[in-house]
């Protein structure tokens, strides 16, 4: 298991056409991914779930991936999310 914290920095948060980027990205991978959010946590490949977290500016979450690339997924979802989704 491989796990980060990173604060989503983008005007929007972790909504709409961001989180599509997010779980295209987490679904190039083998792994779990899981995005937690205070006491939650849901899959990364699943947009409602990602959605519910009602992720906005400044919130910090962590990513856990559990798998083969474990370590490659959460990297790039990290990078992901600090280049704001590719604003």
């Amino acid at each position: 298991m491989y796990t980060q914290e990173i604060t989503v920095n983008n005007e929007v948060g972790l909504h709409a056409r961001p989180a599509t980027f997010f779980i295209q990205k987490a679904n190039e991978f083998k792994s779990g991914i899981w995005v937690e959010k205070e006491d939650r946590r849901v899959n990364a490949k699943s947009l409602l779930g990602v959605l519910s977290l009602g992720i906005v500016k400044g919130t910090t979450i962590t990513l856990i991936a559990d798998g083969a690339d474990e370590k490659e997924a959460v990297e790039a979802l990290v990078e992901l999310v600090k280049d704001n989704f590719g604003e």
